[in-house]
C-alpha cells in the first residue's frame, strides 16, 4: 500500500511523533488529517504548507481524543472533507504518573479514555470507511512503558501494555477486508512528554538503560510507521523502537 494520494487521519498530530510522522506522509503526497486537543499555530501552518506543496489536501480538527464524540466526529469530517480514510495513525498521548496510591480516579480513568477507548472509538468510526477502499492500514503508538510495567506511573503502563493486544485482536478480526493493524512501542524519543524528565533522568536514560546510548528521534519512528503501512505483509505485530532498552531489561 503506497502512501500518495491516499488519506491519513493521525491523532495527536501536531507535536511529538504524530507531527513528525504527519510531515513525513505529506511529503509522499498523502492527504492529511491531523486531530489534536490544541491548536499549535505554528506547527499547524507548517504542516498545511507542507502537504500544500506535495498536492495534497489538509485538514486540522481540535479534538480530545479523550471523548467519545470528538473521536467519531473526527472520523465524520475527515471523511467529508477528503472524500474517503485510508490510513489511521493514533499517536495521540498524556502523562498519567502516579503509583497505586497516588494516581487518582480521574487520571486512572482519563488515561484509559486517551490510549485505549480512543482506539476503540475510532476504529468504530473509521473501520467502515477503510473497509469501502479495499485495503488500509491503522497504527497504534504504544510505548515500550507497556512491555514490562513502569515504575511511578501505573497507569501509563497497563495502557499502553493494552494496546498491542488491540491491535493483535483486530487485525485477526479485519484480515479478510485486507485491513492491516499494528502497533509500536517506542521507547525514549526526545518529543514535549519526555522534556517533562529531569537532566538527572536523561542522564540515566542515555547512559544506563539505553544500550545505543542516545535518545530516539521523532522522525526515526515516523519511518517505522510509514514502513508498516506501506508494507502490506505485515499485520497483527508489536514493533519495538527503543534503542535497545526493553532488550537490556530482558
Amino acid at each position: 500500500m503506497q502512501i500518495s494520494s491516499k488519506t491519513c487521519l493521525i491523532t495527536g498530530g501536531t507535536s511529538g511523533i504524530g507531527a513528525a510522522t504527519a510531515n513525513l506522509f505529506a511529503e509522499r503526497g498523502a492527504n492529511i488529517a491531523v486531530m489534536a486537543r490544541s491548536c499549535r499555530r505554528g506547527p499547524i501552518e507548517q504542516l498545511e504548507q507542507s502537504v500544500g506543496s506535495s498536492g495534497g489536501k489538509f485538514l486540522f480538527i481540535q479534538a480530545d481524543a479523550g471523548l467519545a464524540s470528538d473521536c467519531t466526529r473526527a472520523v465524520a469530517e475527515t471523511h467529508a472533507a477528503m472524500g474517503g480514510l485510508d490510513i489511521l495513525v493514533h499517536a495521540a498521548g498524556s502523562p498519567a504518573p502516579g503509583g497505586l496510591m497516588d494516581v487518582s480516579e480521574i487520571d486512572w480513568q482519563r488515561a484509559f479514555n486517551v490510549h485505549v477507548h480512543a482506539v476503540y472509538w475510532l476504529c468504530r468510526a473509521a473501520v467502515p470507511l477503510i473497509r469501502k477502499n479495499g485495503e488500509g492500514a491503522i497504527i497504534l503508538v504504544a510505548s515500550a512503558a507497556g512491555l514490562r510495567g513502569c515504575a511511578g506511573a501505573l497507569a501509563y503502563g497497563v495502557v499502553k501494555g493494552a494496546l498491542p493486544q488491540f491491535a493483535r485482536s483486530l487485525a485477526r478480526e479485519l484480515a479478510d477486508d485486507n485491513i492491516r493493524i499494528n502497533c509500536i512501542s517506542p521507547g525514549v524519543v526526545r518529543t514535549p512528554f519526555q522534556s517533562l524528565l529531569t537532566p538527572e533522568q536523561v542522564h540515566n536514560n542515555v547512559q544506563k538503560r539505553i544500550p545505543l546510548h542516545r535518545e530516539g528521534r521523532p522522525e526515526e519512528v515516523a519511518a517505522l510507521i510509514a514502513a508498516l503501512v506501506t508494507n502490506d505483509f505485515i499485520t497483527g505485530e508489536n514493533v519495538i523502537i527503543d534503542g535497545g532498552m526493553s532488550m537490556r531489561m530482558a
